[in-house]
């Protein structure tokens, strides 16, 4: 089963100050987790993980996560504003994104960060825009099929992303003659893999283009990316990710192809952000309806603009109801929010305890691409974030969203004559 990391009453506490719906960050186990990532991958001297900003974009979980070690990973203009704003800068920021407009491309480079080339096209545009920098990284999707012991795990083939292997080895090629001085690979194959397997077996496969890269055009790879991936279990029945058997296992295979090759100072990047967060987000919410017609349904005060997965992917989300933890698991219930779809539902024909109304309910995992991917429909509001320290103290880390936001787009709403 799973465990919230907030009892009923701490979370009671809060309420009254912030009442739900609201997104909950556990800051002692982002630390945790941040430094088992490094732990896992401290044999290789140039190590870094640029967490996924598009994961959850608040300044005050990336101020964590610098403090632990990170970089960020940004894929727009406003994620590069912030890791400035943040203070990150050079080396600390990759830039990996597609369909760029020139200016995202220009702060990339004034930032020093370091940009991803999603297209052989994107040369040149870059070029005339930007100018091309002293260091640059190239995506790489090798099409097909992506497979791990013969059970496939997505299609690259399919993907809008990268270049392919021919298009790759020429990019090198064109920008070592541009002057380009350090030269880095990325690549994202699998979304979400519960496997210790993929981050090795994604290792090899570019490890030994590298080690091609080279032989073809002369240019020695500083670093590789193997972007995120690497995910978490949302159903309570399935195993965890390990983090340190992951990186036991790219070690071996960097070991096996890069370093016979001359390649053993290659640093190793990583672009996590569902294995960093998720699992320490919950997103609290109270039921504060009960329907009994076809089906039984508890109506909570949270919906599909606070968290998406669910409506978007069907994707499961474990439901614990706090100060229920140990009741049995004997009604059978869909629990839904208030938006004018049928899709809003965060569980169908879920098993829970007896739910009343005012029980809060905690929803597991959705510290990761939860709150990052709300949005206003029917008029919606976003919710707060709150950061629980490791204290036991909590942070109001972004305030809710009033109708007065909403508005504050719309040209002269207040004084708009019909």
């Amino acid at each position: 089963m799973k465990t919230p990391f907030v009892t009923k009453a701490k979370a009671e506490e809060i309420i009254k100050d912030f009442p739900t719906p609201f997104h909950l960050y556990d800051e002692k186990g982002i630390r945790e987790n941040a430094r088992r990532m490094n732990q896992a991958f401290s044999w290789n001297k140039g190590f870094k993980e640029y967490f996924a900003v598009k994961a959850t974009p608040n300044p005050t979980i990336l101020k964590i996560l610098k403090e632990e070690g990170c970089g960020t990973d940004c894929s727009s203009l406003t994620e590069l504003m912030m890791s400035e704003k943040l203070g990150f800068s050079g080396d600390e920021i990759m830039f990996s994104s597609n369909d760029t407009p020139a200016e995202e491309f220009i702060l990339a480079k004034k930032l020093g960060a370091t940009i991803n080339l999603d297209d052989f096209t994107h040369i040149e545009f870059l070029e005339k825009t930007a100018g091309i920098p002293d260091k640059i990284c190239c995506r790489f999707n090798p099409g097909g099929t992506f497979s791990i012991s013969n059970t496939i795990m997505d299609n690259p083939g399919d993907a809008k992303y990268g270049m392919t292997k021919d298009q790759l080895i020429e990019a090198y090629s064109i920008l070592r003659d541009k002057g380009v001085k350090r030269f880095g690979m990325h690549a994202f194959l699998a979304s979400n893999t519960v496997t210790n397997d993929y981050y090795p077996t994604l290792a090899k496969l570019l490890f030994e283009v590298a080690v091609e890269i080279k032989e073809k055009t002369g240019v020695k790879l500083d670093f590789i990316n193997l972007s995120g991936g690497v995910g978490v279990p949302y159903a309570p029945d399935k195993e965890p990710n390990d983090i340190l058997a992951i990186g036991e296992g790219v070690r071996k295979v960097y070991e096996e192809v890069l370093v016979p090759a001359g390649m053993g100072d290659v640093a190793i990047y990583t672009e996590l952000g569902r294995f960093m967060l998720a699992p320490y987000g919950h997103l609290i919410t109270t039921a504060i309806h009960e329907k009994h017609t076809h089906k039984e349904y508890i109506g909570v005060d949270a919906c599909a603009v606070n968290l998406m997965r669910p409506a978007m992917y069907g994707a499961y989300h474990h439901i614990t109801v706090l100060g229920k933890e140990n009741e049995p698991c004997d009604h059978k219930y869909d629990v839904t929010g208030s938006l004018c779809e049928n899709n809003d539902k965060f569980a169908i024909d879920r098993m829970l305890p007896e739910i009343e109304k005012g029980d809060i309910l905690a929803i597991h995992d959705t510290g990761a691409h939860g709150f990052a991917m709300g949005y206003n429909y029917n008029g919606k509001l976003k919710s707060a974030e709150i950061l629980l320290r490791e204290d036991g103290s909590y942070k109001l880390i972004r305030r809710a969203e009033t109708p007065e936001d909403y508005f504050a787009t719309i040209n002269d709403f207040w004084d708009v004559e019909l």
